[in-house]
C-alpha cells in the first residue's frame, strides 16, 4: 500500500533545537493525521558533518569528479587538521571509515531523543514492513544535506525511501493539455543533455539511455545554451536527464559544453514551460546536485533525482544503470532510487559512502507518477485500494450482504431465486431422451375411439385389457398405470392383467387443502405394486422437487409407502440385481448411490415442507420436456405401428394427456396453459432422475450450506465494491458491472448444468447495491 509522509522539522537549527516538528501522515492524497513533536539541538552533529564532508573530498581527490574544477569548503572547526591548501593531512580509508560509524551513529542518537520518538513510534502503529513509503523531510537546506537515507527507521521498512523537499511547495501548473490528461502516449519522450564531459565518461550514460525500452530520446550533446532553450520550449518532455559537471557552490549550476555554464535562473522560463506541458522528473546525473534541487523546487518540478555530493564518475554510471533497470519495469520512482542506492553498497570498497550520494528530491504536492503511467500502459500501479477506501468497500460489502441473506433468510427472495432457477435450467445443455422409458399416451382420439364401450374412467376395462395383454407379450420390465381405477374391473381377464407381477399402480394420500380424501387404489392391484403419484408443488404451482417415498398413514385410503416414479425404478434395478436399503441418517440408497433429502431450507427454498423424503428434481434437460422419451399412443399400438423392441426390458408408462382429465402441471419449462405438462412426464423425468442417477451417474441437484451460500453472496459484494474503487468514470463502472453480471450468470449456469444450484439473485443484488453503495461514498470523498 502507497504511504506518503511528510516530516516538517519547521524553524531550527541544529545549535539550538527544532522546537515544534509536525508529521502529515496522507494516504491515497488524503491527510489522515497529523502530529507533533520536537527535535533537540545538536552542535556536534553539525561539526561532526563538516569534518566528514571535508574527510570525503579529501579522500576522493584522486578520483575522477563529475563537478566543476572551482573548489571551496565550509568554514569548520579551526581544531581540524588541514592545511594551506585546504588538503587534509594523512587521510586513510580506515579513518575515514571511522568517522563515517561516527556520523551514523550521532545521526541515530539525535533521532532517538524521546521528544522525537512519539511520532517514530506513532509511524510505525500505522505502517507494516510491506507498505511503500515516501518519506518526504522538509527542512532548512542545511539539515537537507544530513545523510537521511542512514535512519534506523528505513531498515525496517525495505519499501520505504527518503525524500527532501524545501519548506515551500505547490502543485505545478499545467496547460490546459495536460490538465487532468490520461497518459495514450506509447512512448516516454526524454530530453538528454549531454554535458562538457572533460575528464569523465559520459558515453556510458548515452549507452544507457539508448536501451530503454519504450522511449524517444533526444540527445543535445554539448549543446549551446540557444539550442536547449529551443528544445524546453518546443516539445512536451516526461523526463530531463542531464550527465557532465555541475556544482552547488553558490548557485546551483551546470556545464552543458566546454564555454558555456547555466544557472537554473538562466533556463527559468524553458524549464516552467516545460514543467507546464507535462515534465515530471529529472535527473542530474551530476556532482553536488543539491543546489540544483533547491532551485528547481521553487519551479514546483513534480520529482528530481540529484548527487548530495561530488561523485566520482564510476559510482554515476553505475547508479544510472541501476535505477533506470528497476524503473523502466515498473516499480516506482522511491523502489527504483533505493534498489538502485543500496546496490551501489557493493562498490564501497572502493568508494566509501556511494549509497549515500542518491537522492530524490519531492514536491509533496504533486504525485508521483512511473514510467509504465508514462508509456500508456497503466493508469495505476496500484493493485489494492488504501485503507480507507478498503475500509468503505469491506463495511459497504459485510452490512449489504447481511441485509439480503436476512432478507433471504425470511423467504423473501425466494419467488425470485426460483424464477431464475427456471431460466437457467432451461437454458441448459440438452441431453438425449431416455431410451430405457417408453410413454404410452391416451389421447383424447383414443378416448373417442372407445365409442360406446361401457366405462367409469377414460380407459373401458375392454380397451385397458387390449393394451395390457398386447404390453405383456413384449416383456417390458415394467409397467407403470398412471390412472385412477378406484372401481372394480368387470372383466375377469383384466383382473389378471392388473394383478401381473410388472405391472405397478397408482393412488393419491388425502391433502388437507387440495384433496382430503385421496383417491383409493384399485381394488385388483396388490398393496406391494402401489405407488403414490402425488406432487410436492410449490407456491406457484410448480413441481421442482421429487417425493421418493413418505411415512405410511394407516387412516389414508391410499397407504402406498413409496412413490409411483420409485416403485418402478424399483421394479427396473431389481432386475439389474440392485436393491433398495437405508442409511443410518434413513435416506434411500439404491447400489453406491445415496439420495439425500432436502431440508427446510434448501438453495432458494426457505422454510419449505420437506416432509416425507425429497430430493430435487433433476429434469432431463430438453427443449420439449415432453421428449424425456419415446411416446406413442394407444391407437399406435393397436394399428401395429410400435416395434417390439422399444417395448421389451422398457419402463412403460400409461398416462392421459387429455387436457380434459385436469392432470396438467407447471414446470421450470412454463406454467402457462400452453406450458403445463400431463402428470405422466413428470413421472418419467423422477424415473429417469433414479436411473440416470444410479445407472449413468447423472448427478442430482445439490446445494451449499447456509454459510457458503451467505460467502458466496460476500464475494459478489466485494467485487462490486472494487468495481467501484478501481473504475473512475460511472460508464465504465457500468460496462465493467455489465460484464460481471454475465460472468455471475455464466458461473451459475455450468454449476448447474453439473448439478449445483447456487445463489444467482442474492449475489446479483450484493454486486450491484455494494457497487452503487461505494460509488456514492467514494463520489462524496471527492467532493
Amino acid at each position: 500500500m502507497h504511504r506518503l509522509i511528510v516530516l516538517n522539522l519547521g524553524q531550527g537549527e541544529l545549535q539550538h533545537g527544532f522546537p515544534t516538528v509536525t508529521v502529515q501522515f496522507w494516504d491515497a492524497e488524503s491527510t489522515l493525521m497529523q502530529f507533533t513533536g520536537s527535535l533537540p539541538a545538536m552542535p556536534t552533529l553539525d561539526i561532526l558533518y563538516q569534518r566528514w564532508q571535508i574527510l570525503y573530498e579529501s579522500f576522493y581527490t584522486h578520483f575522477t569528479w563529475r563537478r566543476q574544477p572551482q573548489r571551496h569548503f565550509p568554514s569548520v572547526d579551526p581544531s581540524f587538521d588541514i592545511d594551506e591548501d585546504d588538503e587534509v593531512i594523512n587521510i586513510s580509508y580506515v579513518e575515514f571509515q571511522e568517522v563515517c560509524r561516527e556520523l551514523q551513529t550521532l545521526f541515530n542518537t539525535w533521532l532517538s531523543a524521546n521528544s522525537f520518538l512519539t511520532i517514530e513510534r506513532k509511524l510505525r502503529t500505522h505502517l507494516v514492513p510491506k507498505d511503500e513509503i515516501c518519506l518526504v523531510i522538509v527542512a532548512p537546506p542545511n539539515i537537507l544535506n544530513l545523510p537521511w537515507c542512514l535512519w534506523d527507521f528505513l531498515s525496517d521498512y525495505p519499501h520505504a525511501e527518503i525524500a527532501l523537499s524545501p519548506p515551500n511547495y505547490a502543485r505545478s501548473l499545467k496547460t490546459d493539455t495536460n490538465r487532468g490528461e490520461k497518459n495514450t502516449k506509447k512512448q516516454v519522450r526524454i530530453l538528454s543533455i549531454l554535458g562538457d564531459s572533460t575528464g569523465i565518461n559520459i558515453n556510458q550514460d548515452q549507452q544507457v539511455l539508448e536501451k530503454l525500452p519504450d522511449s524517444a530520446i533526444t540527445f543535445l550533446i554539448e549543446p549551446p545554451s540557444q539550442q536547449l532553450n529551443e528544445q524546453l520550449w518546443q516539445s512536451e518532455w516526461d523526463m530531463l536527464f542531464f550527465a557532465g559537471h555541475s556544482s552547488s557552490q553558490g548557485k546551483g549550476c551546470i556545464q552543458i559544453n566546454s564555454t558555456e555554464t547555466l544557472t537554473v535562473e538562466q533556463l527559468k522560463y524553458g524549464l516552467r514551460k516545460a514543467i507546464a506541458n507535462g515534465l515530471k522528473l529529472a535527473i542530474f546525473n551530476s556532482c553536488d546536485g543539491l543546489g540544483l534541487a533547491h532551485d528547481l523546487a521553487d519551479l514546483h518540478l513534480p520529482q528530481i533525482i540529484v548527487m548530495r555530493l561530488p561523485v566520482p564518475d564510476k559510482i554515476a554510471q553505475e547508479f544510472l544503470k541501476y535505477f533506470l533497470a528497476a524503473f523502466q519495469k515498473g516499480k516506482s520512482l522511491y523502489i527504483a532510487l533505493r534498489e538502485a542506492r543500496e546496490k551501489l553498497q557493493g562498490l564501497e570498497t572502493q568508494f566509501p559512502c556511494a549509497s549515500w550520494l542518491p537522492v530524490i528530491c519531492q514536491n509533496p504536492a504533486e504525485r508521483p507518477s512511473t514510467w509504465l503511467e508514462w508509456c500508456g500502459k497503466t493508469n495505476s500501479t496500484q493493485l489494492l485500494p488504501d485503507r480507507r477506501s478498503l475500509q468503505k468497500i469491506i463495511l459497504s460489502s459485510l452490512i449489504i450482504t447481511l441485509v439480503i441473506a436476512g432478507i433471504r433468510f425470511l423467504g423473501l427472495l425466494s419467488p425470485l431465486d426460483l424464477w431464475a432457477f427456471d431460466i437457467l435450467m432451461r437454458l441448459r445443455t440438452s441431453e438425449n431422451p431416455d431410451d430405457r422409458l417408453l410413454v404410452v399416451t391416451v389421447t383424447s382420439e383414443d378416448i373417442q375411439a372407445q365409442g360406446l364401450e361401457p366405462r367409469f374412467g377414460s380407459l373401458s376395462d375392454t380397451t385397458l385389457n387390449r393394451l395390457l395383454r398386447y404390453l405383456e407379450q413384449h416383456q417390458p420390465t415394467a409397467i407403470g398405470l398412471d390412472i385412477y381405477r378406484d372401481y372394480p374391473s368387470q372383466r375377469p381377464e383384466l383382473v389378471k392383467q392388473l394383478q401381473s407381477q410388472r405391472l405397478i399402480g397408482i393412488c393419491k394420500r388425502p391433502d388437507a387443502k387440495d384433496d382430503p380424501t385421496g383417491t383409493l387404489p384399485s381394488p385388483e392391484i396388490p398393496s406391494s405394486q402401489l405407488g403414490f403419484s402425488d406432487f410436492v408443488q410449490d407456491y406457484d404451482g410448480s413441481v421442482r422437487r421429487h417425493l421418493l417415498f413418505m411415512g405410511p398413514d394407516t387412516t389414508s385410503r391410499c397407504t402406498a409407502a413409496y412413490a409411483f416414479s420409485t416403485m418402478l425404478a424399483f421394479r427396473y434395478l431389481y432386475a439389474k440385481d440392485i436393491k433398495p436399503k437405508f442409511t443410518p441418517d434413513d435416506y434411500l440408497q439404491l447400489g453406491q448411490t445415496i439420495f439425500p433429502s432436502i431440508g427446510a431450507r434448501t438453495g432458494g427454498y426457505q422454510s419449505v415442507d420437506a416432509a416425507g423424503s425429497q430430493v430435487l428434481l433433476n429434469y432431463r434437460a430438453m427443449r420439449d420436456p415432453k421428449a424425456i422419451a419415446p411416446r406413442v399412443t394407444v391407437k399406435d399400438i393397436f394399428n401395429n405401428k410400435v416395434n417390439p423392441q422399444a417395448i421389451q426390458n422398457r419402463i412403460i408408462l400409461i398416462g392421459i394427456v387429455d387436457p380434459s382429465a385436469g392432470d396438467y402441471w407447471s414446470t421450470p419449462y412454463g406454467a402457462g396453459s400452453s406450458d403445463k405438462i400431463p402428470g405422466v412426464f413428470i413421472h418419467a423425468h423422477m424415473i429417469s432422475q433414479i436411473l440416470s442417477k444410479v445407472m449413468d451417474n447423472r448427478p442430482l441437484l445439490w446445494v451449499w450450506s447456509s454459510w457458503q451460500e451467505i460467502m458466496w453472496i460476500s464475494c459478489w459484494s466485494l467485487m462490486g465494491g472494487f468495481i467501484a474503487w478501481r473504475f473512475g468514470k460511472l460508464l465504465i463502472i457500468g460496462a465493467v458491472i455489465s460484464g460481471t453480471i454475465t460472468i455471475l450468470v455464466g458461473i451459475c449456469w455450468l454449476l448447474l448444468n453439473n448439478g449445483g444450484w447456487v445463489p444467482l439473485v442474492a449475489p446479483l443484488l450484493g454486486l450491484i447495491f455494494t457497487n452503487g453503495t461505494v460509488v456514492f461514498l467514494l463520489l462524496n470523498e471527492k467532493d
